[in-house]
């Protein structure tokens, strides 16, 4: 069983497994409230086009009060719910070993949900593999798959600034604002969320369109239609892991924690 979220590694991987295993292996997609609805019809579209077998099955991390305080482990949590949810599938389906598409960068990272992998015994091919985030893209485009330039799109958990309650109203109001955003021409971007605040990442490739006056009258409406009472640009860029930055050095010295 193969974690699949339809960002490049889980999608190269979960490709890479069906072409050796046939039927022998199966995409299991987590279909939650941090999951951008976007996101899931672009993972269930690329497993149909790949003929990849896909599960849906439905998570429920939200519901852990450990999930909702949002603290540094919050990532934990999340793969913890996934991977026990997928064990707990696997022998209704036939399935021993789950693999998920944590990559050779990951390792040099903050990601306390390597920690919940390793409890879980869960296989990390590609990290294995010593495949980067950059070999992956190069590997998916040789193989012809569309989404192998595709941005980065964790869940939208991570938008919401730690010590924040993490609620499906929260959530919604994220994915309500990137949305907005995406209509208005912008691919890579975040919106990080500050209680009242949004605070607009955009890749710096873009933010000269994004600084022209009109369009930052746009952003502001999209903000403000999404709920929020106030918008910030910025102006350091998009930055993926940025809510990282506020962690104490001892946190992050924990690859994993």
């Amino acid at each position: 069983m193969v974690a699949y979220s339809g960002g490049v590694d889980s999608a190269f991987l979960a490709a890479a497994a069906h072409r050796i295993l046939g039927s022998r292996m199966i995409a299991v997609l987590a279909d939650s409230p941090s999951l951008a609805r976007r996101d899931m019809e672009q993972a269930s579209a690329f497993a149909h086009a790949q003929q990849i077998p896909l599960q849906v099955v439905a998570t429920e991390e939200l519901d852990r009060p450990e999930y909702q305080r949002n603290d540094a482990n919050r990532c934990f949590h999340c793969k913890d719910e996934l991977f026990a949810t997928m064990e707990a599938l696997g022998p209704k389906l036939g399935f021993t070993h789950i693999a998920y598409g944590m990559n050779a960068d990951d390792t040099k990272d903050f990601r306390p949900g390597q920690r919940a992998a390793e409890e879980h015994a869960v296989l990390a091919p590609l990290a294995e593999a010593g495949l980067t985030k950059i070999e992956i893209r190069a590997l998916a485009k040789a193989a012809g798959y569309p989404l192998w330039d595709r941005p980065a799109a964790p869940c939208l958990a991570s938008r919401v600034e730690y010590g924040r309650t993490v609620t499906r109203e929260v959530l919604e109001q994220v994915e309500r604002a990137e949305e907005s955003l995406r209509q208005l021409g912008f691919r890579e971007l975040r919106v990080r969320h500050h209680g009242e605040l949004a605070r607009v990442e955009i890749a710096r490739a873009e933010l000269p369109r994004a600084l022209a006056i009109d369009m930052l009258d746009a952003i502001s409406a999209a903000l403000k239609q999404a709920g929020f009472q106030y918008g910030t640009l910025d102006c350091a860029g998009f930055r993926s892991g940025s809510m990282n930055a506020l962690l104490p050095a001892d946190v992050l010295a924990r690859r994993g924690a």
